[in-house]
C-alpha cells in the first residue's frame, strides 16, 4: 500500500516538473517571437507564429491557462503592433495584426473546443470501464481500437496488449455460424447477437454472451463494432450439470414406470412363451402319428417361429425402455410408438377393467425423436388416464389414444392425445400440472409430467392438457415433422437403433 503510495506521489512530482519545464519553454518561445516581430523590419505577419505557442501551451495547461496564454499572446500581437507602428498604422500592416490574432483566436477556441470533447469522450470511456462486461471497439478491419477494464479481467490482456490487434486472432474466436454469414447480418440489421467460444491469455476458455452494434458516419458509412461479451461459462456449466440431472431422472423414472408394468411385462412374455410350448407339443403329435402330417407340423412351426420373435420384441422393447444411454434422435412414426406402448398396457387395461379406443391414422410424416423417449411420454399418460378412472364405474371406464396430422398448424406437425373419462382436474390446478413435484394423485410424486414436458420440449414440441368435453381429461403431444432432407437415410439409422436396442 504505502509503497503504491509512495509510486503516485513520485509520479506526481515529475508531472508537476514536466510542466513547469513546459511553461518555461512557453514563455521562452512566446519572448522569443515577440521580439522578432517588434525589431524584425520584415513586413510579415510573424505574430501568427504564437498559434505554435497556443498549441504548445495546450499540452501543460488547463483551460484557464489556455485562456490565459491565448490572451497574452493577443496582448503581445497589439503591443508589437503598437511599437512598430506608432503614428503611421498602415492598412497592411493592419491587416497583418488583424490576420495574427483572428489565427490565435481561432486556434484557442478550437483547441478549448477539442478538449472539451475530448474531456466528454474520457467520461464516457471512463464510465465504460465501470461495466463487468467486456468492451471493446472494432475497425471494419477487425482491429481493436478501445479495450475496457472488463475485458482486461476477463481475457487477461491489458489495452496496451490489445489496440491494433485483430480480435478474432487474439481471443481464438469459435462463431456459431460462418463469420461471413454473422457479418452479412451484421451488415444488413446493424446489430448481432450470439454464443461465442473465446481463449483467456491464460489458454483457458471462455463461454461469452455477445452483442455487437455497428457505429455509422452520418453517410451511412461503417465505422467500428462495438462488441459487449458477458461471461456466461458457469451457466453453461450448470445447464451442462442440469441436462445430465434430467437425463438420469428420466431414467430412474423409466425404471419406475417398469415396476408399476411388471404384471404386463410377464403377462407379455409369458403368453408367446406358453404358446411355443403348445405349438411344439401340437408338432411332436402331427410327426408322431403312424403317418406323418408334414403339412401340420410345417404350420406350428411357422407358429413357433412367430411366437418367438414376439416375444424376442418385448425383450427388446423392455431392454431399451430400461437402457441408460444418450437420446437417439431419428425419423420415427408416431403410430408405431403408440403402438408399442399398447403392447406394455394391456394388463394394467385389464386390471383396471379399462376398454382402449385406438385411432392411429395411416401415412402420417414421420417426427423426428428418440422412440424410447417418446414411449416413456405415451406411457406416463396413459399410466395417469388408467389409474385416473378407478373411481369411474367399470362399464364406463374408456382410454382414448390418437395418432392425427395436425391441420391447423403452419408447418407439418403430428399430435398424439391421450383422453380418459375420470373427474378430471380442477380448472384452476391445469397450470400447475407440469410443475416439478405437483401432483394430484394420493401417492404421487410430481415428476411424471415434468419429466414429459421435458422430453417433449427437447424434440421441439409442446404439451398441453385441458378438461375434455365429455368429462375427464386429455393430454395432446404436438411434434413437429421431420423436414424432408432429415428423412434420407432415417430408415436405415432407425432400423440400427431397433437393432441394437435388441
Amino acid at each position: 500500500m504505502f509503497g503504491r503510495r509512495g509510486a503516485i506521489s513520485g509520479g506526481s512530482a515529475a508531472a508537476r516538473r514536466g510542466n513547469r519545464l513546459g511553461l518555461a519553454l512557453v514563455a521562452v518561445l512566446a519572448a522569443t517571437i515577440f521580439l522578432i516581430d517588434t525589431l524584425s523590419p520584415l513586413d510579415m505577419a510573424i505574430a501568427v507564429l504564437y498559434v505554435v505557442v497556443v498549441l504548445f501551451a495546450a499540452e501543460f495547461v488547463e483551460r484557464q491557462g489556455l485562456l490565459f496564454v491565448g490572451g497574452a499572446c493577443i496582448g503581445l500581437t497589439l503591443v508589437s503592433y503598437t511599437i512598430m507602428h506608432v503614428g503611421d498604422y498602415g492598412f497592411a500592416a493592419t491587416m497583418r495584426c488583424t490576420v495574427s490574432v483572428a489565427a490565435i483566436t481561432v486556434t484557442t477556441l478550437l483547441l478549448l473546443r477539442d478538449r472539451e470533447a475530448t474531456r466528454s469522450l474520457r467520461e464516457q470511456a471512463d464510465l465504460l470501464d465501470l461495466s463487468h462486461d467486456a468492451i471493446f471497439v472494432r475497425d471494419p478491419k477487425d482491429t481493436i481500437t478501445y479495450w475496457n477494464r472488463g475485458a482486461e479481467q476477463l481475457y487477461g490482456w491489458t489495452r496496451q496488449d490489445t489496440l491494433g490487434r485483430q480480435a478474432a486472432v487474439l481471443l481464438k474466436t469459435a462463431f456459431p455460424a460462418r463469420r461471413e454469414a454473422i457479418m452479412a447480418e451484421l451488415q444488413r440489421t446493424g446489430h448481432w447477437e450470439g454464443e461465442l467460444v473465446q481463449t483467456r491469455r491464460d489458454g483457458t476458455e471462455v463461454v461469452t454472451l455477445s452483442r455487437w452494434s455497428i457505429q455509422r458516419d452520418a453517410r451511412g458509412r461503417w465505422l467500428g463494432t462495438l462488441e459487449t461479451n458477458h461471461d456466461i461459462t458457469e451457466r453453461k456449466r450448470a445447464e451442462a450439470e442440469l441436462h445430465r440431472a434430467q437425463v438420469d431422472l428420466a431414467h430412474v423414472t423409466r425404471v419406475s414406470t417398469m415396476g408399476e408394468l411388471t404384471a404386463s411385462i410377464a403377462h407379455e412374455v409369458n403368453q408367446p412363451l406358453a404358446a411355443i410350448v403348445t405349438n411344439g407339443e401340437a408338432c411332436l403329435r402331427w410327426l408322431g402319428r403312424p403317418v406323418p402330417d408334414i403339412a401340420e407340423a410345417d404350420a406350428t412351426v411357422k407358429r413357433m417361429i412367430a411366437n418367438a420373435r414376439r416375444a424376442s420384441e418385448v425383450v427388446a422393447r423392455l431392454r431399451a425402455l430400461a437402457r441408460r444411454s444418450d437420446p437417439e434422435h431419428v425419423a420415427v412414426d408416431a403410430s408405431e410408438v403408440v403402438e408399442d406402448c399398447v403392447m406394455l398396457l394391456e394388463r394394467e387395461l385389464a386390471n383396471h377393467r379399462v376398454r382402449l379406443d385406438l385411432a392411429l391414422e395411416r401415412g402420417l410424416p414421420p417426427v423426428r425423436g428418440d422412440r424410447v423417449q417418446l414411449q416413456q411420454v405415451v406411457i406416463n399418460l396413459a399410466l395417469n388416464a388408467i389409474q385416473a378412472m378407478d373411481a369411474v364405474p367399470a362399464e364406463g371406464r374408456v382410454l382414448r389414444i390418437a395418432a392425427v396430422r395436425m391441420a391447423d398448424e403452419a408447418a407439418p406437425s403430428v399430435a398424439i392425445t391421450v383422453r380418459d373419462n375420470g373427474p378430471g382436474v380442477a380448472e384452476e390446478a391445469i397450470p400447475a400440472l407440469f410443475t416439478a413435484f405437483y401432483t394430484t394423485k394420493k401417492n404421487g410424486i410430481g415428476i411424471g409430467l415434468s419429466i414429459s414436458r421435458s422430453i417433449v420440449e427437447a424434440h421441439g414440441g409442446r404439451i398441453s392438457g385441458a378438461r375434455a368435453r365429455a368429462g375427464g381429461m386429455c393430454f395432446t403431444v404436438a411434434l413437429p415433422a421431420a423436414a424432408p432432407d432429415q428423412d434420407a437415410g432415417a430408415d436405415a439409422a432407425a432400423a440400427t437403433s431397433r437393432k441394437a436396442a435388441s
